[in-house]
C-alpha cells in the first residue's frame, strides 16, 4: 500500500510512518519542516517520499498532486493526522488567532487534502481514509471550545463522507485518542512551556503515539469488507469527570 500521513514530523504522524515503513508499504509524509522530513528521510529510506506542506495553507491545494510521483500516486490510506491545540483559556479569555489557527488546521486542512484525494480513490474504488480525532471531540471540558469543537467536527465530517461513499469500497475511519504522552502537542499547546507540559503527564501511563499507530495499522490492514468507523482509545488511567455544579453560597 501506499500510505500518505500529513503532521508527520513528530508524535504519531512519525509513529505511523515507521510502523507501516516497517511492514513494508510506501508512505507519503508531509509536514511544515524540511529539516526533519530530510531527517526521517535518512532514516526510512526510500520507501518514504517527503512533502514539505502546510496543511492550513488553501493556496497549496492544487500543487500537492503534482508533487507526488508517478511510483507514489496511487494512494491507498490517507491519514489525515496534523492538528494542534492552541491555549488551555476558557472561551471569554481566549486568543482569537489562536481560534483561526486551530479551526484551519484541524477543519480546513483535513477538508481540504481529503478532497483532493478523495476522488482519485473513488476512481480505483480503493481507498481508505483515517483521520485523527480526539475524546475532546465527544467530552467538552473547561478550555477545550474551539479545539474540542474541531475534533466534533472530523467525528461528524468522517460519519458524513460514510454516508456519501456507500455503494463505493472507500473506508472512512474516525480514530479518538485520550491522553497521549511522549508528543509535542501538549508543549505546543502552552506555547512551548515544557516545564508545565510534563506536568500533565505525571505519575500517569498515558498512551504513546506507537499505540496510536498501531491501531492506525491494525484498521487499515483489517479485510477489506469492514469498516471500523470510530475507536475511541484512553488509557487505563484515564476515565470521565463529574458533570460540573457550581453551587453558589447560601
Amino acid at each position: 500500500m501506499t500510505i500518505l500521513v500529513t503532521g508527520v514530523t513528530a508524535g504519531i504522524g512519525l509513529a505511523i510512518a515507521r510502523r507501516f515503513i516497517a511492514a513494508g508499504h510506501n508512505v507519503i509524509g508531509t509536514g511544515r519542516r524540511q529539516a526533519r522530513l530530510d531527517e526521517i528521510r535518512a532514516e526510512l529510506g526510500e520507501r518514504f517520499y517527503p512533502i514539505q506542506h502546510d496543511v492550513a495553507d488553501r493556496s497549496s491545494y492544487p500543487d500537492i498532486l503534482n508533487a507526488i510521483p508517478e511510483a507514489f500516486s496511487s494512494i491507498s490510506v490517507l491519514v489525515n493526522n496534523a492538528g494542534l491545540a492552541l491555549g488551555i483559556e476558557k472561551a471569554q479569555q481566549a486568543n482569537a488567532e489562536d481560534w483561526v489557527s486551530m479551526i484551519d488546521t484541524n477543519i480546513t486542512g483535513l477538508s481540504l487534502l481529503t478532497h483532493t484525494f478523495l476522488p482519485g480513490m473513488v476512481e480505483r474504488n480503493r481507498g481508505h481514509i483515517i483521520n485523527i480525532g480526539s475524546v475532546a471531540g465527544k467530552y467538552p471540558y473547561p478550555g477545550g471550545n474551539v479545539y474540542g469543537a474541531s475534533k466534533a467536527f472530523v467525528k461528524q465530517f468522517s460519519q458524513n463522507l460514510r454516508a456519501d461513499l456507500i455503494g463505493t469500497d472507500i473506508r472512512v475511519t474516525n480514530v479518538e485518542p485520550g491522553l497521549i504522552g511522549g508528543t509535542e502537542f501538549t508543549t505546543i499547546r502552552l506555547k512551548g512551556d515544557e516545564q508545565e507540559a510534563k506536568k500533565r503527564y505525571e505519575n500517569v501511563k498515558a498512551l504513546s503515539a506507537e499505540d496510536i499507530a498501531e491501531t492506525v495499522y491494525w484498521i487499515a490492514t483489517l479485510p477489506e469488507h469492514i469498516n471500523v468507523n470510530a475507536i475511541e482509545i484512553m488509557p487505563v488511567r484515564q476515565s470521565f469527570s463529574a458533570l460540573n455544579i457550581h453551587r453558589k453560597p447560601a
